[in-house]
């Protein structure tokens, strides 16, 4: 059996662009970025992917596969998964980010372990509710939605295309603001509660000045904070949906598909 150079230089098309694409978003997506998980296991998760869904996407209309065209062809796949990987990361960031700024109103901002998605340290209640947000984005099967995203991209998005509306990338910059929104509705409540605890410390330091504010307000700051946090729990998932819910439509937006 022999193969023309045609039939190579398509097969590899079929192969090379929609990987790009692919592997952009596993490499971004939460969960599979983690620094945890072993590069040869993402690129392996990638080929399989990519070969899966080979029969179910458009050929790619690809004249030379050997040109600077295709470079900057293989570029825009790239920036395509980044895009849709990059809403899963303000998703789970938003919880981090208001998991730090608890810590840092009751005091518990000194216990900080390493984030393994970014290896920088974080305070502990972050790394709490990053983990929670991670294992309910696993749980609603959030890494699956986004391979269909992917996959559906391929349709709406084909390979070579039009390229993206160049107001997409302000969008999406302009979305990530939903992220400092919503963090500062869910530490919104324990944030007053110690504001007023704080408050109440300042009318004992004026009432009775030979108090020792430090010894005594310290371990009732994290006490109380703990407390708080416990408490106001609940309110977590109702937050996580509605940021789910503005990220699926957007996400919808970006690849032009309609609202779920």
């Amino acid at each position: 059996m022999e193969f023309s150079e045609s039939v190579i230089n398509q097969f590899m098309a079929d192969f090379i662009l929609p990987f790009t694409r692919v592997s952009a978003l596993i490499m971004t997506m939460i969960g599979f970025s983690s620094k945890t998980i072993p590069a040869k296991i993402k690129l392996g998760l990638c080929v399989l992917f990519t070969v899966a869904i080979m029969p179910a996407i458009p050929p790619t209309q690809v004249g030379n596969l050997f040109s600077l065209a295709t470079v900057f062809l293989i570029l825009e796949q790239m920036l395509i998964g980044l895009m849709i990987g990059f809403v899963t990361i303000m998703v789970v960031n938003t919880f981090t980010l208001a998991g730090q700024v608890i810590a840092m109103q009751t005091g518990l901002g000194f216990a900080s372990l390493v984030d393994p998605a970014s290896g920088m340290n974080v305070p502990a209640v972050g790394q709490f509710f990053l983990i929670l947000s991670t294992l309910i984005f696993w749980t609603m099967d959030g890494h699956l939605t986004y391979l269909q995203f992917i996959v559906a991209s391929f349709d709406l998005i084909p390979i070579p295309s039009t390229g993206l509306d160049s107001a997409i990338y302000k969008e999406i910059v302009e979305w990530g603001g939903w992220m400092f929104a919503t963090a500062l509705s869910l530490a919104l409540a324990p944030v007053t509660a110690m504001l007023l605890i704080n408050f109440s410390f300042g009318v004992m330091t004026r009432a009775a000045p030979q108090l020792n504010i430090f010894a005594i307000g310290f371990p009732i700051t994290m006490c109380t904070g703990l407390l708080i946090m416990w408490l106001t729990l609940g309110n977590f998932y109702t937050h996580f949906l509605l940021q789910w819910d503005r990220a699926l439509s957007f996400t919808c937006h970006v690849i032009g598909c309609g609202v779920p």
